[in-house]
């Protein structure tokens, strides 16, 4: 059960990748270019939403079940317990609340460049929180990897 929520939560990582850096992509563009907003933009936003909750569920069912996670006042001694531990869940459930605000912000304005730019931001700002919280395989220690 653990290596399938593991290969599961690690594939998953690349869809939710696509989609916010597609989402971010078009805000900004459609923002800057005074562009109406449509259904389309709607349900770019409803799909990464979507996405980053189901990352959500499978990390948080991985939390309880790695070994890598620990539950004990040695924790912060070590660099993969604490990142796995406090870091990585801390900086992650900030991403989502922040992509769970941005989308329904979004859709509570009634001006479409608001709209755009309340997407931009949010999203963004919770791209670079995941990006900065995955553990990439140049980040040896970790033991993260590509897939």
């Amino acid at each position: 059960m653990y290596n399938m929520l593991k290969h599961a939560h690690s594939g998953i990582r690349w869809i939710l990748l696509i989609l916010l850096i597609y989402a971010v992509f078009n805000a900004y563009t459609k923002w800057k270019g005074n562009n109406a907003y449509q259904e389309k933009d709607q349900k770019l936003n409803l799909f990464t939403f979507i996405a980053t909750h189901v990352q959500l569920l499978l990390g948080l069912g991985l939390y309880f079940m790695s070994p890598k996670v620990q539950f004990t006042g040695e924790v912060m001694k070590s660099a993969v317990g604490r990142f796995y531990t406090v870091e990585h869940l801390s900086l992650m459930l900030i991403a989502v609340i922040l992509i769970t605000v941005g989308n329904i912000k979004s859709k509570k304005m009634a001006e479409d460049g608001r709209k755009f730019k309340t997407v931009f931001t949010y999203f963004a700002i919770a791209l670079l929180l995941i990006l900065i919280s995955i553990p990439w395989p140049f980040r040896a220690a970790l033991g993260g990897s590509w897939f």
